[in-house]
């Protein structure tokens, strides 16, 4: 039955035009991209956009904003704000040794030492200005003037971390970086 309702359908051959697709140009010119020239003392291999690259030879990278100077107290009144406004709790942390990461237990891809500090004291929940937490920094820097603090904001309601930065660094590692 379906083999007579195929025989009975009328087929009609499409013919392909030439004009339909066309015909393939090449790539656009180079001419409409900026072209960036080099010096020969240039050391870098991108193109400068303006930004300048930080050196890392010699340096240590500890979390976010660490490639800026030193934090004054109202910079570090404006960070703990913003993650107050955001509905984060704040968290000091400190590390006694090191405030980097570093290799040393484990040479696996994607160890590293140095990735958890202890906490300071509990979470500050129900915190709501930043002159609470920064008195807790420097009630903790009264206890260990050796160590590294940072800051950390957590979100409670999805258990996640969401910002970390560097509150102090030790005497000696000031100027280091």
């Amino acid at each position: 039955m379906a083999s007579s309702v195929l025989s009975s359908a009328i087929v009609t051959p499409f013919k392909a035009q030439a004009n339909m697709v066309a015909p393939f140009t090449g790539l656009k010119s180079n001419s409409a991209f900026p072209v960036t020239r080099k010096s020969k003392n240039d050391i870098s291999s991108l193109p400068s956009n303006g930004c300048r690259v930080w050196p890392p030879i010699g340096k240590k990278k500890f979390e976010t904003l660490s490639y800026l100077p030193q934090l004054s107290p109202v910079s570090l009144a404006k960070e703990v704000d913003y993650l107050l406004r955001q509905k984060w709790v704040p968290c000091l942390e400190f590390e006694l040794e090191h405030g980097f990461v570093y290799r040393e237990n484990h040479r696996s891809p994607g160890y590293y030492d140095g990735r958890y500090w202890t906490m300071w004291k509990l979470p500050m929940f129900g915190c709501t200005d930043s002159s609470q937490v920064l008195k807790e920094l420097e009630e903790a820097k009264k206890a260990y003037p050796n160590s590294f603090f940072r800051i950390i904001g957590f979100n409670n309601i999805r258990q996640v971390q969401c910002i970390s930065f560097i509150a102090y660094k030790p005497p000696g590692f000031e100027t280091r970086d």
